[in-house]
């Protein structure tokens, strides 16, 4: 690895964020996502807009004072490249799993043991996963198509968030087995079977890792993002499909980017000289 290892660079990455005068919480799983998303909305001037999140409940007030909100545009002139972070490991596996209509997204649950993620040696086992459309991340101000975000939680209730982008093209292979199911899930959880996470594909080893939070209320903060740096493919079909599913009447569910402040966001590049990747 270097004159860092795994371990000790996750600690200059937390002791960055304290010189800097920003307090690294840690999120917990009392502060996980809402499982109805109906009291919001994702329209400024109706009252339940995103500026208005923090006001509609007191359990939501990061989500307009918090300092280190999600999600961010990743500008590269912003970026240091970190290879020390290592590769992001995970080993998931097959496991029972249903289909929810949460109000605003459709979201994957895996109801067994789905595998987990390994960053820095804190092992997060894998939860669920949701579509936000457009990206909520951009890159360099501007959006793709779709993201998805894969939901993680540590033996500590500490939270981690994989985030994809995807742009128009070629059908995505998870979504394409998930499609029949999406179409018809209404009010009630739909059984999915054994579903294998590991369908999803990253198609890269390069990602950006920062501190954030959770992009829907109650936007809790100390969430640890990697987002992962290729853009996949997803047809507007499958796009169309997660939006008419839901039934809420918006054509997007993406946050708007929040303020970076003086948080620090790195990328991971695999070495070329042969070294640890």
């Amino acid at each position: 690895m270097g004159i860092l290892s795994i371990r000790s660079s996750f600690c200059f990455f937390a002791l960055v964020f304290v010189a800097h005068g920003l307090l690294l919480t840690r999120s917990t799983a009392s502060e996980s996502e809402v499982g109805d998303e109906t009291p919001f909305t994702y329209i400024e001037g109706t009252g339940k807009g995103p500026k208005e999140w923090g006001q509609i409940d007191p359990h939501w007030r990061a989500c307009s004072t918090g300092k280190l909100q999600s999600p961010i545009d990743l500008l590269d002139e912003r970026v240091q490249v970190f290879p020390n972070l290592g590769k992001l490991k995970r080993d998931y596996k097959p496991a029972p799993a249903i289909v929810r209509n949460r109000g605003h997204d459709i979201t994957v649950m895996w109801k067994g043991y789905a595998g987990q993620i390994n960053i820095n040696g804190t092992y997060y086992k894998l939860l669920q996963c949701h579509w936000h459309s457009p990206s909520e991340h951009t890159f360099n101000g501007s959006k793709y198509d779709l993201e998805l975000h894969v939901v993680h939680l540590s033996s500590h209730g500490e939270i981690a968030v994989i985030g994809i982008v995807y742009k128009y093209g070629r059908p995505d292979p998870f979504l394409t087995k998930l499609l029949e199911h999406i179409k018809v899930v209404r009010k009630e959880d739909r059984d999915l079977g054994v579903i294998n996470p590991g369908i999803i594909k990253f198609g890269s080893r390069k990602y950006f890792r920062y501190i954030g939070s959770l992009t829907v209320p109650p936007c809790t903060e100390g969430v640890v993002w990697t987002i992962i740096r290729k853009v996949r493919t997803v047809s507007r079909e499958q796009v169309e499909a997660l939006r008419e599913a839901v039934h809420d009447g918006y054509e997007a569910n993406a946050r708007p980017t929040q303020r970076l402040d003086r948080r620090a966001v790195w990328l991971y590049t695999p070495r070329d000289n042969g070294g640890a990747a």
